[in-house]
């Protein structure tokens, strides 16, 4: 799905599964630093499934989510979110809230 084609929230709250949304900006500096972070807690065989979604003025998919920093990670469990990260620092921040979402 493109950033042009993101999924409504009522789309996403039916998703069944592990869902990973990545809010952010393809300009924004703290998203920049944090798409290698994410790109390897995404690397090994994992159930997530990963959405890059572009935010900004008049995108209601990150209102819908009170996304207010980039990059924010929203770990959804068949459509209902069980974790959260702003601005992430490191692969094991990442890797740890994957972790605590499943269970």
């Amino acid at each position: 799905m493109s950033e042009l084609e993101s999924p409504s929230p009522a789309q996403l709250g039916a998703w069944p599964g592990l869902t990973l949304l990545v809010f952010g900006t393809a300009w924004c500096g703290h998203c920049r630093a944090a798409q290698p972070l994410i790109a390897q807690a995404l690397a090994a065989p994992t159930p997530w499934q990963h959405l890059q979604i572009e935010d900004g003025p008049g995108r209601a998919l990150g209102r819908s989510y009170r996304v207010k920093l980039w990059p924010t990670l929203v770990l959804l469990r068949d459509g209902q979110e069980v974790a959260r990260l702003v601005r992430p620092a490191s692969v094991q921040d990442i890797e740890d809230a994957m972790t605590r979402a499943l269970s």
